[in-house]
């Protein structure tokens, strides 16, 4: 189950997100968002857990935890296409 972490400070590492999720179950790969030309952290990122149910409770663990001061958004990740389907209107199409 590919998993969503939101709110993450820009000094978080892939290695501390590792850390946070190893007690819930194995990881297949974790990966943080980065802007394109500076390389810094965009504040997100995916952790990919083969395992269904340690990936609902690492959610159910980790959601709303502080990690770097800051409370961790975690849940199941949706596909950019879900998302942007459901932020426009029908047909995608502005409406002035």
């Amino acid at each position: 189950m590919n998993l969503y972490v939101g709110n993450l400070s820009r000094q978080t590492t892939e290695d501390e997100i590792q850390e946070a999720f190893a007690p819930f179950g194995r990881i297949q790969s974790i990966t943080i968002v980065k802007e394109k030309f500076s390389g810094e952290s965009r504040g997100f990122g995916f952790v990919d857990m083969p395992n269904t149910t340690e990936a609902l409770a690492a959610i159910a663990g980790l959601a709303g935890q502080e990690l770097h001061g800051r409370s961790l958004v975690v849940n199941e990740a949706r596909s950019r296409n879900d998302n942007r389907r459901n932020s426009r209107d029908s047909g995608g199409r502005r409406s002035w």
